[in-house]
């Protein structure tokens, strides 16, 4: 499908594509006073996320869409008034000029999109997981490395209240050194899809815990302040979906619908990971699991108090401290930040991109895809695994 719009394809200002000078080790800053041109790739749930953000800041210009989807192309290309509209991402990065791109499509092509769109001087910023293999991974960082611009990977949940709130609590001190943490996101009847690609070792890479595991994983991380993954032991289990059982419509439209007798992955993965602060971080994802609801949350231990959240499930958003007050036992309720989700992850990605860092080549994504391989190759070898 080509673009509908006669400032598609238009020759760009080269000020405006921020092209760093001959033997530069930083990307110039985009001019402030001109929009970016934005484009997305991947009508579902979070290619709409991506939508939206980009829609609602005045500094972007949403222009290009693509998916294989012409209903909802058309009905997302009127709904924000979007010029280019593509079946193909070729098509687009020939033909749309952008400055950025969002990344939501199935994890197996997330790597080549990636790597295609960088190549072009793209800005990329890719749904998670980044890929469905570190190798994958290390390539797309690699590309953007090469090509000087930026490559992130959206880990929304990171933005959601009660986990700034615990954030700031970590960073102020509050609990003292945390030395031991439990993340999780478990659900009851969640698969999402069986038989479609989520379900597929090739397309998807892995089950639960490379689909909203990563966003335990990540959170945990981002909370504690990036410290390292020495190693990781880990088991995975797959009961439900060999059996047809588990399904949920967690990301899956009825037109994705596939073979329920197709399941490769796991539908339930725990892990063990040993940082190198010392501290030891519990990690379970599953899609399915007899507990009593469903739940995404995180739990400190430090020195100086424990605090719990709770992201998403019945309870959420909630947040507890637990500490003592002149040596009294205190249970507290804090005050939590304000809420955001995908729109916090576009627009700081936006700032980026205008900022002309070159701090953001993917690494955050690559670790957290280093650490889920680990799990993975733990689980199928039954030992321990150093990264």
């Amino acid at each position: 499908m080509s673009a509908r719009s006669p400032h598609v394809g238009a020759p760009r200002d080269e000020v405006h594509r921020s092209e760093a000078p001959k033997g530069s080790d930083q990307t110039v800053p985009m001019s402030a006073n001109t929009p970016l041109r934005a484009g997305v790739v991947g009508l579902g749930w979070a290619g709409q996320q991506h939508m939206a953000g980009y829609h609602d800041l005045p500094d972007v210009e949403l222009v290009a869409l693509a998916g294989m989807e012409e209903h909802l192309l058309s009905e997302l290309g009127e709904r924000y008034s979007v010029p280019g509209r593509y079946t193909s991402l070729e098509a687009m990065l020939a033909e749309a000029n952008l400055d950025v791109l969002s990344i939501a499509t199935p994890t197996a092509l997330h790597a080549p999109m990636a790597i295609a769109a960088l190549g072009a001087g793209v800005h990329v910023l890719c749904e998670k997981p980044m890929a469905p293999t570190a190798a994958d991974a290390e390539r797309m960082a690699e590309a953007a490395q090469a090509a000087d611009r930026a490559l992130e990977i959206t880990f929304n949940k990171r933005h959601r209240a009660p986990a700034r709130t615990l954030h700031r609590l970590v960073t102020d001190g509050v609990l003292g050194r945390v030395y031991y943490a439990k993340a999780g996101w478990v659900r009851r009847k969640g698969i999402p899809g069986l038989g479609t690609w989520f379900t597929r070792k090739d397309s998807a890479g892995g089950g639960p815990m490379m689909d909203i595991g990563i966003h335990a994983l990540d959170l945990a991380l981002h909370v504690l302040g990036e410290p390292g993954v020495r190693t990781v032991s880990a088991s995975t289990y797959a009961e439900f979906g060999p059996r047809g059982l588990g399904g949920g419509s967690y990301g899956v439209g009825a037109r994705t619908a596939g073979d329920a007798t197709v399941y490769e992955v796991e539908d339930l993965g725990t892990a063990l990971l040993r940082l190198d602060n010392d501290a030891t971080l519990m990690l379970e994802a599953s899609w399915a699991q007899f507990v009593d609801h469903d739940r995404f949350y995180l739990e400190l231990f430090g020195t100086e108090g424990g605090a719990r959240i709770e992201v998403e499930g019945p309870d959420a958003p909630q947040i507890h401290v637990t500490t003592d007050v002149d040596g009294i036992p205190a249970n507290l309720v804090p005050d939590m930040l304000p809420d955001a989700g995908h729109e916090a992850n576009v627009a700081d990605f936006v700032e980026l991109v205008r900022s002309g860092s070159d701090a953001a080549r993917g690494q955050v994504g690559l670790l957290r895809t280093h650490v889920i391989d680990a799990c993975y190759s733990s689980a199928e070898q039954g030992c321990e695994v150093t990264l």
